[in-house]
């Protein structure tokens, strides 16, 4: 979707403000696989189309069929695991990235954000260090929280599916690619170092946050939802 994308709407009659507000509370509380789509239709609440509304409507008819869906914990499945994600460029209006990370604990998703970056990053291993510069600080949040709850969290592992960017985040030697980075997300590095999170890297195909970064195929979102433990 685009800002110029289809005709105006008339919100006299559509109230597409409302559907947003709408979406975006059930997004934020117990359905995160519509978090992404949630995101990009929130972009236009200021001057919506019809196509905007359309897609809107999309959603809900996906929610109208899943409406027992929830979050769903399970007590075997012990220990806190994030995943980092980046779609790189996929604004095409401003070709920004977006930031997706989710963290699951005992099998449900406790924390999740899709959230288009403050930066047009210049290459995919930049987007995806800026993604995982927003996970660190989930992860650091979350790892005081679980000492205050009296959870064994001394390290949190993030799953991350670019190489470049996790050999970026443990090696602080600056390179052509990485030095015009804005120091603001290098303290990333400074947490691994400390070791008070990791990263690890796993296949694109076992990523959990992808449909938080882009829209994906019905396999895929499928195969996401259930990840964040979403039934």
């Amino acid at each position: 979707l685009t800002m110029d994308a289809g005709d105006p709407l008339d919100t006299t009659v559509y109230n597409y403000r409302a559907m947003i507000g709408s979406l975006i509370y059930l997004s934020t509380c117990t359905r995160p696989d519509i978090s992404q789509a949630v995101g990009v239709l929130s972009k236009f609440a200021a001057a919506p189309t019809t196509e905007h509304w359309r897609a809107g409507k999309r959603v809900l008819r996906y929610l109208a069929e899943t409406p027992t869906f929830g979050i769903t914990y399970n007590e075997q499945k012990i220990g806190l695991i994030g995943y980092s994600d980046a779609d790189y460029a996929g604004d095409l209006d401003t070709r920004r990235s977006t930031t997706g990370y989710v963290f699951i604990l005992n099998g449900g998703a406790v924390c999740w954000s899709s959230k288009r970056q403050a930066i047009v990053a210049t290459s995919t291993a930049e987007a995806e260090y800026v993604a995982a510069a927003a996970a660190v600080k989930e992860a650091l949040w979350l790892r005081m929280l679980a000492a205050d709850m009296r959870l064994d969290v001394s390290t949190v592992c993030i799953m991350a599916d670019n190489q470049a960017a996790i050999r970026v985040l443990k090696d602080p030697i600056a390179s052509q690619r990485t030095k015009h980075i804005d120091v603001a997300y290098h303290f990333a590095r400074e947490r691994v170092r400390r070791k008070e999170v990791c990263f690890k890297y796993i296949p694109t195909q076992e990523m959990v946050a992808d449909a938080l970064t882009k829209a994906v195929p019905e396999s895929k979102l499928v195969f996401c939802r259930q990840g964040m433990g979403v039934f």
